[in-house]
């Protein structure tokens, strides 16, 4: 047996049907025609995009291509066509699936490797009927395909020691009705004016800045304590606090919570704490709060007139 292995930079498709086994628990013989239908769907979508089918293992497979755009086109294209609905190919079947741009081993026609567990791994975390991608493959096509990307942060795939970035191909549409991509490509906007791309590195700035105001409050405090005066370490606290959230406000605005909305809240937690700080009786950040609840009220009714 030769000692040489052959390794090689491709894309990885990864996919498999969500909750297989329990569907062919309720309807065995439906559950089987589904798959074929779905193996067809996915079989014929992976030529067209010029990729080939390496390996498959009961309901699931791993398709390799040879540009990362093809494969997340095809991923796009499979999803489209395997909706749940009376004709829909695959019936009652969800997929999930992965991409990843990676190095791999091949042997024979298989491949295998950390290219192709990482892109199993994706597959894995991906919601049925979605679609996640590694940084690898949204450097390569976020600008390329006409998809929302969305940062869903760093996440540790199982059984790995260090978390990695991951992004989730949007889909739009209401809950229970026919999901389809879009057309048009909305990166959110967070502060600095970077897009979703910038996002990874906005999360490991925050982190560094989370240790070095920790680190200065906490000699704050020990300067503090050790003085023996009026505690007064709390302000410098609540101001560096108060700093990291609105740096952070971009990493949790999702859905219906926006940027400005977080930082709107980190405001009042503010005033809040800050009329606890100095109670005397009277919780003057209800007017403060209030007003400012106003003044975004005018600002709002302003630009739609």
């Amino acid at each position: 047996m030769s000692s040489t292995v052959r390794r090689k930079l491709t894309t990885i498709l990864a996919a498999d049907a969500f909750g297989y086994s329990r569907a062919m628990e309720v309807d065995e013989m439906g559950t089987l025609a589904a798959l074929r239908a779905a193996r067809a769907v996915f079989s014929q979508s992976i030529a067209r995009h010029e990729g080939r089918i390496a390996n498959t293992a009961g309901d699931g497979l791993i398709a390799e291509f040879p540009s990362v755009v093809e494969a997340v086109s095809c991923a796009i294209e499979v999803q489209r066509e395997l909706v749940t609905g009376d004709g829909a190919p695959g019936g009652s079947l969800r997929f999930r699936i992965g991409v990843h741009l990676g190095d791999v081993i091949v042997e024979g026609g298989d491949l295998l490797g950390e290219g192709v567990n990482l892109a199993a791994r994706l597959q894995s975390m991906a919601e049925p009927g979605g679609i996640l991608v590694s940084q690898q493959v949204y450097d390569q096509v976020h600008n390329k395909l006409g998809v929302t990307f969305r940062y869903l942060g760093e996440r540790r795939p199982k059984n790995y020691e260090d978390d990695i970035p991951v992004y989730r191909i949007e889909r739009d549409g209401p809950q229970g009705s026919r999901r389809v991509f879009p057309t048009i490509e909305r990166v959110p906007r967070i502060f600095d004016g970077a897009g979703a791309a910038a996002a990874p590195d906005l999360a490991r700035r925050v982190r560094h800045l989370a240790k070095v105001f920790a680190a200065v409050w906490l000699v704050l405090l020990v300067v503090d304590l050790a003085t023996g005066t009026t505690f007064w370490s709390h302000w410098p606290g609540l101001v560096l606090a108060a700093l990291l959230a609105l740096k952070a406000a971009p990493l949790v605005a999702r859905g219906g919570l926006t940027v400005p909305l977080v930082g709107g809240l980190v405001v009042v937690a503010v005033l809040v704490l800050i009329n606890l700080f100095t109670w005397s009786g009277h919780p003057w950040a209800i007017y403060a709060i209030a007003a400012l609840a106003l003044v975004v009220a005018l600002r709002r009714l302003g630009s739609r007139s």
